[in-house]
């Protein structure tokens, strides 16, 4: 029971670590949005074309563009965030044995290879939260919802297609093919970063982060607990390392901001946050404008 608590102590802080470490892992306007005491930009001028309405009136082609070519105007603060999502990955790769140990140590070579890997299973959750947010946007008429299912549909579009490049690239053999965690570069390989846990990180991320803040707390305990369950599965059934896991949550994660803030600076909206110094402290207070 105790090492059951621990391995999924260490899932879950591996996975909030790169949460805050990908955060700023999206373009130059999210991260200008989100600087402290910044004043908000003024409208422009009639008849200018700024870069980031071109950006975000050229649909999903422009979309596509600007996230493959991110890193090209990344600047030394995203950097250095990508660094922090880089350590939180190699620390969780310490534990890679260990939690392959807890899942499948009482097993023989043989049952280790019988097991199922459940693929389908495990995918169903993630793509039922973007079905049932576009049915539900649907059933409503809702423009904000149908905005958000987009939303879900893009980022994981985005990030699988960019998971599945890395598998090809880097080709590690998972956990039911070989008990070292460092069999990187072998044919069959496939394992790195696992394709169900960005999926899943991408999807509960625009389902926690958009809407109204009345719901924000149930939003981001359904979002990120999405994620999370997603990724503990697909480490109960032998099919990814820890390591893994985390490193779809850090794809995920970054390709949903990303998507978001190209969806709704497209609707011009501004917002900032803001230090305020309060009696014993300080209070950080966020702003927005809607058009």
């Amino acid at each position: 029971m105790h090492s059951r608590t621990f391995l999924t102590f260490v899932l879950v802080t591996a996975t909030l670590s790169v949460t805050s470490s990908a955060w700023a892992q999206t373009s130059g306007d999210r991260a200008a949005s989100h600087a402290v005491s910044a004043p908000e930009p003024d409208p422009p001028a009639p008849g200018a074309t700024t870069d980031q309405s071109a950006q975000s009136s050229g649909g999903l082609s422009s979309d596509v563009k600007q996230y493959f070519t991110a890193p090209l105007h990344w600047d030394a603060g995203e950097w250095a965030w990508f660094g922090g999502a880089l350590a939180a990955i190699a620390a969780s790769h310490h534990f890679d044995s260990q939690v392959r140990t807890h899942f499948v140590g009482n097993l023989t070579p043989a049952q280790i290879q019988a097991l199922p890997s459940d693929d389908v299973k495990d995918i169903l959750p993630t793509v039922g939260v973007m079905l049932g947010t576009w049915g539900l946007a649907a059933w409503t008429g809702s423009r904000e919802g149908h905005e958000e299912a987009w939303a879900m549909f893009e980022a994981a579009g985005l990030s699988t297609v960019t998971a599945y490049g890395f598998k090809i690239a880097i080709r590690r053999l998972g956990p039911d093919q070989t008990s070292d965690p460092n069999e990187w570069e072998q044919t069959g390989g496939k394992s790195f970063p696992s394709e169900h846990s960005t999926a899943a990180f991408a999807v509960g991320t625009v389902l926690a982060e958009s809407g109204n803040d009345e719901y924000r707390w149930l939003r981001r305990a359904l979002g990120y607990g999405l994620g999370i369950a997603s990724s503990y599965l697909r480490l109960k059934h032998n099919t990814h390392w820890l390591s893994d896991t985390v490193a779809g949550a850090a794809l995920g994660i970054s390709s949903a901001h990303f998507v978001m803030n190209r969806t709704y600076s497209s609707d011009q909206q501004h917002g900032h946050l803001s230090l305020v110094p309060i009696e014993g402290g300080a209070m950080l207070t966020y702003n927005l404008t809607l058009p």
